[in-house]
C-alpha cells in the first residue's frame, strides 16, 4: 500500500474488458486513498495507456486531457453497428469485397488535419443533462453536433480480407476529444459499405506511453507511481523559481514573467508548486498545488 499523502500519476496499461472506473477502483485500493481519478476514458473493449491521478495529482488530470493521444486500431469495413464498435448490434451489412485499398487511403486522407467530427452516439457527452450513451440505452435517438478535432497523423499499416469484410489496421495521432470509433464509422460511410472498430489500443497520452505504463498485475506486485513533480516536468514547460518568486506562487500571486505557454513552476528545492499561464500582465496561476 502506498503512503496516502503522496501525490502522483499511475500510468496503467488497461486490459480489455475492464472499465476505466474499474481501474480507478483498483488503484484506490493499492494507493490507500479515495482521491483517485483518471484522464480520458477508455471503453471496456479498448486497451492501453490510461493516466490515473492520485491525491493532489488529480488536479493535473484536466490539463493533461488537452494533450495529444496516440492509438493503434483495427477498422472492419462491410458492417455498421449501433455503437460504431464490435460491442454494438449490427445495423447494416454490405460487402466490402470490391473496396480497393487505394480507395481506403484516399478516404482516410480526407480525415487528416482539423476537421468537424460528429461524436459517436454512445459517448459520455451530455445531452440536456443526460449522457448520450444512456439515452441510446433507453431507446432514444441521439443526434450529436459536430465538433472540431485535429487528426495529426492517420497511417495505414495492413489490409486483411475476411470474406466480404475488409479489415484495416491504422495508427492515429490526434487531439483530445477525437473519437476513433467515429473515424471507423465515417470511413465506412465514405466508402458506402459501413464500418466499425474491432480493436483499439491507446499507445500514448501526451508524454506518457508504454515506457512508464504498468499492467494491473504488475502494479499489484509493485505499486509504482510517478511523483507529481516528475509528472509535471514531463507534461509541461518547466521553470525553476527563486525563493522570493516561490513565496508569491504559494499564495497564488501573479508573477512578472513572460511565459510562452502553460508552465509548471518549481521551488528552488524542486518542489512542484503550480501551473501558470501567460496573461496581459505577466503570468497568472491556473492551479496552485501547495498551500
Amino acid at each position: 500500500m502506498s503512503d496516502p499523502l503522496v501525490s502522483g500519476l499511475v500510468i496503467v496499461d488497461k486490459p480489455q474488458g475492464l472499465t476505466s472506473h474499474g481501474v480507478v477502483a483498483r488503484v484506490r485500493r493499492m494507493a490507500g486513498t479515495r482521491k483517485v481519478g483518471h484522464a480520458g476514458t477508455l471503453d471496456p473493449m479498448a486497451t492501453g495507456v490510461l493516466v490515473v491521478g492520485v491525491n493532489r495529482a488529480t488536479r493535473l488530470l484536466g490539463h493533461l486531457m488537452l494533450t495529444e493521444k496516440g492509438y493503434d486500431a483495427t477498422i472492419r469495413l462491410g458492417v455498421a453497428t449501433t455503437t460504431d464498435d464490435a460491442e454494438g448490434e449490427v445495423t447494416a451489412q454490405t460487402s466490402a469485397a470490391g473496396v480497393a485499398e487505394s480507395a481506403v487511403h484516399t478516404a482516410l486522407a480526407a480525415f487528416v488535419g482539423r476537421i468537424e467530427q460528429v461524436p459517436t452516439a454512445v459517448s459520455a457527452i451530455k445531452v440536456d443533462g443526460k449522457r448520450a450513451y444512456q439515452r441510446v440505452r433507453d431507446g432514444e435517438e441521439v443526434e450529436l453536433k459536430a465538433r472540431p478535432v485535429t487528426i495529426h497523423e492517420l497511417a495505414v499499416h495492413e489490409f486483411r480480407r475476411e470474406g466480404e469484410f475488409l479489415d484495416v489496421d491504422v495508427t492515429v495521432r490526434c487531439s483530445s476529444g477525437t473519437y476513433i470509433r467515429a473515424i471507423a464509422r465515417d470511413l465506412g460511410l465514405a466508402l458506402g459499405v459501413g464500418g466499425h472498430l474491432t480493436a483499439l489500443r491507446r499507445t500514448a497520452v501526451g508524454e506518457f506511453g508504454f515506457d512508464v505504463a504498468r499492467t494491473i498485475e504488475q502494479l499489484d506486485d509493485e505499486f509504482v507511481m510517478l511523483p507529481i513533480a516528475e509528472a509535471a516536468r514531463r507534461s509541461f514547460a518547466a521553470l525553476d523559481l527563486s525563493e522570493e518568486q516561490a513565496s508569491s506562487v504559494r499564495v497564488g500571486r501573479r508573477l512578472d514573467l513572460e511565459l510562452a505557454t502553460a508552465t509548471a513552476l518549481f521551488a528552488p528545492d524542486g518542489e512542484f508548486l503550480a501551473l501558470y499561464e501567460p496573461s496581459s500582465s505577466g503570468a497568472k496561476p491556473v492551479a496552485v498545488f501547495v498551500g
